[in-house]
């Protein structure tokens, strides 16, 4: 799979830009804040049908433009596909797959799998258990749609539960905990039985991946760090201890003190080591930097190699700007490894010349170079 033709309007600083791209290499130079990464950001966008880096639709219009729009022109399974996205402020965004609209976005996911790598990866490290969580659904989610509606509706259910629990907290104060238990007893154990049903097999997909992915992972890290460390990846839960349902039951007045939900899924997370003690704290930036992308260029690996019958292409690699803090020997091992039979379409931006250079060596007859000035891009001449 590949993206063939990308079309941009409007887009973040991007005011148009009709491009043709390479099969396998796709590289864009310039210095920072030209908008290299935005046309990285509507590959992602294009295939995910969100931004990587906004999560509100209407920021990413260019500033005084009316609506963004994207065409990405795509070689998938042997045939074109064309996908369009149209983005206009208060409005529904119009997501369309060969000029017919879809009903809903989450039929869109996974047909055109996108892993990306960029500088924002820190917060998996830095960041709280959410970003962590939010790692694994959205590879799981990529190859299981089973997985992702359950998640989606384990996550309004618990949207629903911590309203009630709010609303619960209000009453108790005037007429008692016992009182207003009785009153929401019904609702409340319904929501109770419907997050407990779904939190079951989310945890064992997750459960699963982790054992799946953590042999890809070490593999990918230890030829990128030369076997000079181990790392690893554990996965945390309530559910390794306890039933949900009698969990949520028990924990009932402490959560209404606290106003939200206390047990469940939502809480997992994923501890990241490196030789027995947590990156976080024991991690070099240069060792963290290669953490973060081994673990993204396994998602590509597991990706591809856990993909379902009816999409068994290679995902997209978009790398952003990813160099900076790694030293020569790590830069080159990543280079080697992106040339490998494991990975299809490569996308990279870079501000240094040089590494672009390095890089495109093996795809010197087939490479694409751009050069990204204040939004405008157009074919580097003097590489």
């Amino acid at each position: 799979m590949h993206l063939e033709q990308l079309y941009i309007l409007n887009y973040k600083n991007i005011e148009e830009a009709d491009l043709q791209l390479s099969e396998k290499m796709n590289c864009f130079v310039g210095d920072n804040g030209m908008g290299k990464t935005n046309v990285l950001d509507a590959v992602y966008y294009l295939a995910l049908t969100k931004s990587a880096f906004l999560s509100q639709d209407s920021l990413n219009i260019r500033h005084g433009a009316e609506f963004a729009l994207l065409k990405g022109t795509f070689q998938r399974l042997g045939q074109t596909e064309q996908i369009d996205c149209g983005i206009k402020p208060k409005v529904r965004k119009q997501f369309r797959r060969n000029g017919k609209e879809y009903q809903r976005l989450t039929d869109h996911i996974g047909l055109f799998p996108l892993v990306l790598v960029s500088p924002k990866d820190i917060r998996l490290i830095e960041d709280g258990s959410d970003e962590r969580r939010q790692f694994i659904d959205s590879i799981i989610s990529q190859i299981d749609k089973t997985y992702l509606n359950n998640l989606l509706r384990y996550n309004q259910y618990l949207k629903q539960r911590n309203a009630l629990l709010k609303q619960m907290a209000d009453k108790a104060e005037k007429q008692g905990f016992a009182t207003t238990q009785m009153q929401f007893q019904t609702v409340l154990q319904t929501l109770n039985e419907q997050m407990s049903d779904l939190a079951k097999p989310i945890f064992e997909c997750r459960n699963k991946f982790v054992e799946l992915f953590n042999p890809i992972f070490k593999q990918v890290y230890s030829y990128l760090a030369s076997n000079k460390e181990e790392v690893e990846l554990s996965y945390h839960s309530q559910l390794h201890q306890r039933d949900m349902l009698s969990a949520m039951q028990q924990t009932l007045e402490r959560d209404l003190i606290l106003g939200w939900t206390s047990q469940g899924i939502h809480k997992d997370d994923i501890e990241m080591s490196i030789a027995d003690y947590p990156l976080k704290q024991v991690g070099s930036q240069g060792q963290q930097k290669t953490f973060l992308v081994a673990l993204k260029l396994s998602q590509a690996i597991y990706l591809f190699e856990n993909s379902n019958e009816t999409n068994t292409e290679k995902p997209i690699l978009l790398l952003d700007d990813i160099f900076d803090k790694l030293d020569s020997e790590r830069v080159g091992k990543i280079i080697e490894l992106v040339q490998t039979s494991n990975f299809g379409q490569i996308f990279i931006t870079d501000t240094d010349r040089q590494h672009i250079t390095e890089l495109i060596k093996p795809f010197s007859n087939t490479a694409k170079v751009l050069l990204v000035e204040n939004g405008k891009i157009s074919n580097y001449k003097n590489l």
